[in-house]
């Protein structure tokens, strides 16, 4: 029989051990032949992102030594910044910025010069054997310069494009003739309105006047590829959804209410690709709900994939065979290959080995809710899972809300450890896609335009006080949480907001004056379309930030915070410290020595975990299981 316990005190399997030592996140996959590459983030070795490689005999190997870590600075987020071709992998290294070449078994040796500047979306050029990719120049004394850059074997440099703010997708065609592209300029971000170029090569490897294929100012170009025939794909939203279009006199539009696309958060993003000229493979969304299909390109029929995933990234195929990284509800992610020809499914790698009955897994389940502007609002609720312990008769589960960064991000229903964590203790947990969240079209992203600190507020107010009317949570002990501009929500929420009664915040903005003074180059914008245009509507900015309206404020809130973060630099977190500490309500203060925007490392990964739990503990009046330290709570 299970162990009776109070909510929030149960003893978990899914440890910080589990999370931080067991557990590895699976970045960009490439591949060249019979060869599979993909990098692996692995908090226990100080958050290195290391590449690995496996051969058709299925031996993996890692490729990159320490202290080398696969990682892009460009837009701070980086994505793909590894490319995979005759044998050798091109790489960039995070600690100084250079490009690498590595053989199986060889040494990585440096193919760029120090040089103040960063590589992203990195793509082979085999007629000229030579890279092109996204540079990104660091300056000290203005904007960072973004261009497209071909790079010789000798490390000579040179701009094939520029004058754009932005760039990402360098696509060669399969003749090797023409260079596709999406650019686009501030105040926009790539999900609101981007340009598609077409370019083709001189006999120098220049590239000749650009013409413009398809998007402008309200239209969001995602994912160029050249399929094998050399026809020109894309993906556009000007339909209100993510579609997948051909470009050319023969252009036609895969028209379906579904999204084929995301928001360009990093660089490499991928969800579909070519089996042959007449055939596609694409992970789209209905209804915020992803799967896998087959796309006739002749017929635009559409036909579901059967199987267990239901995130698919970086999709990609090679050599008749397709590869993703898949997410499951039911258990860990895998790195998984389909052959379309025979259907033979292969697991590659799984990120985590730990197995758990499904009595010890929480399954996402889909929410709609409305809200007070007479909209629907969407969510994942977690109930708690622990085929150990049950609660008391009568005793309703303490409530976590996140909030997912971006904004424009999105919650999917695969498993997440760090939700698990929550939920086998005891904790209910929902997971909002708020207004502006992906998955749903472009009008439910638009939502938050000019809206944000209250469409996203708003609809996670009212996906804990759903919860709390249906029964499945404690409505004196809810609590939200976020990181990022999920970190602004929970800020906007508790200060605006009566109805949470605890909140953490990791690496959250209170002040959205400093962060359009200080955040780098990628948003610095961005809160034009969010909130209004800055300077000009500084006083909406005060209105909408936290920590101009402290005495509203009620409850306790931990803060979590990295020293390096360069996206929400640590004054934000420690003005909201310091005037909560002299209005004397209850808070905590962690800053992590080494990490940037989100941790990396595996012990700042435990201390953040555990000292969110032993804040909920102290603020709820449980004793949580484990051994867990008690984090300090000024003025509790």
């Amino acid at each position: 029989m299970p162990t009776v316990a109070p909510y929030g005190s149960w003893e978990s399997k899914v440890t910080t051990d589990l999370i931080t030592q067991g557990a590895v996140s699976f970045g960009q996959i490439a591949a060249d032949g019979d060869t599979v590459y993909w990098t692996e983030l692995r908090p226990w070795e100080a958050g290195r992102s290391v590449l690995v490689s496996r051969t058709r005999d299925g031996e993996a190997a890692d490729l990159t030594p320490a202290p080398f870590s696969v990682r892009s600075r460009v837009h701070e987020y980086g994505g793909l910044c590894f490319v995979a071709a005759e044998g050798a992998v091109w790489f960039v290294d995070g600690s100084d910025n250079r490009i690498y070449r590595v053989d199986q078994e060889a040494t990585p040796t440096a193919v760029t010069r120090l040089a103040g500047c960063s590589y992203a979306d990195l793509q082979y050029d085999r007629v000229r054997s030579r890279l092109i990719a996204v540079r990104e120049q660091f300056n000290d004394h203005g904007e960072a310069i973004n261009t497209l850059v071909a790079i010789g074997r000798d490390g000579e440099v040179r701009t094939l494009a520029g004058g754009a703010d932005f760039y990402a997708y360098p696509r060669i065609s399969p003749d090797g003739k023409t260079l596709a592209w999406i650019q686009w300029r501030h105040p926009n971000m790539p999900w609101n309105g981007t340009e598609l170029y077409a370019a083709t090569f001189d006999e120098e490897g220049d590239v000749g006047a650009p013409v413009q294929v398809a998007g402008g100012d309200a239209e969001a170009i995602f994912q160029p590829e050249w399929a094998p025939d050399g026809e020109l794909y894309f993906v556009s939203d000007k339909s209100g959804y993510w579609n997948l279009y051909r470009a050319g006199p023969e252009g036609r539009h895969y028209a379906f209410d579904s999204e084929f696309g995301l928001p360009l958060w990093q660089f490499g993003m991928s969800t579909y690709a070519f089996l042959d000229a007449s055939t596609a493979v694409a992970a789209h969304a209905e209804d915020g709900q992803w799967q896998l299909a087959r796309l006739d390109l002749a017929s635009g029929a559409l036909s579901p994939i059967p199987c267990p995933y239901v995130t698919f990234g970086s999709l990609i195929q090679e050599a008749g065979t397709v590869l993703f990284a898949g997410g499951r509800p039911d258990g860990p992610e895998e790195m998984v290959s389909w052959r379309p020809g025979d259907g033979a499914w292969t697991v590659l790698r799984k990120s985590s080995d730990t197995v758990f009955s499904a009595e010890d897994v929480s399954v996402a389940r889909a929410i709609t809710f409305a809200t007070p502007a007479g909209r629907d609002a969407h969510a994942y609720y977690y109930p708690p899972a622990n085929s150990l312990f049950s609660a008391p008769q009568g005793e309703k589960p303490p409530l976590i809300v996140k909030g997912h960064g971006g904004p424009t991000g999105q919650a999917t229903n695969a498993l997440a450890w760090k939700i698990q964590f929550w939920t086998s203790r005891g904790f209910a947990v929902v997971d909002v896609n708020y207004s502006g969240s992906t998955g749903f079209g472009r009008a439910y992203r638009d939502r938050l335009y000019k809206q944000w600190g209250i469409a996203d507020v708003e609809d996670c107010v009212q996906a804990a006080l759903y919860l709390a009317e249906q029964g499945l949570a404690d409505p004196d002990r809810m609590a939200i949480s976020g990181g990022s501009a999920g970190g602004y929500t929970v800020l906007c929420a508790l200060t605006f907001k009566d109805v949470f009664k605890a909140g953490a915040s990791s690496y959250g903005i209170g002040d959205l004056e400093a962060l359009a003074r200080d955040t780098h180059k990628f948003e610095s914008r961005y809160m034009d379309w969010l909130v209004g245009e800055w300077p000009a509507e500084a006083e909406l900015y005060r209105a909408r930030s936290p920590i101009h309206h402290t005495e509203r404020l009620s409850c306790p809130v931990i803060f979590l915070q990295g020293a390096d973060d360069k996206v929400v630099p640590p004054n934000q977190a420690e003005a909201m410290v310091a005037a909560l500490e002299q209005k004397g309500l209850p808070v905590a203060y962690l800053l992590f020595q080494g990490e940037g925007h989100g941790f990396r490392k595996a012990e700042n990964v435990r201390a953040a975990l555990e000292a969110e739990l032993s804040f909920y503990g102290q603020v709820f009046g449980f004793e949580p299981a484990g051994g867990v330290g008690k984090v300090k709570i000024e003025n509790l």
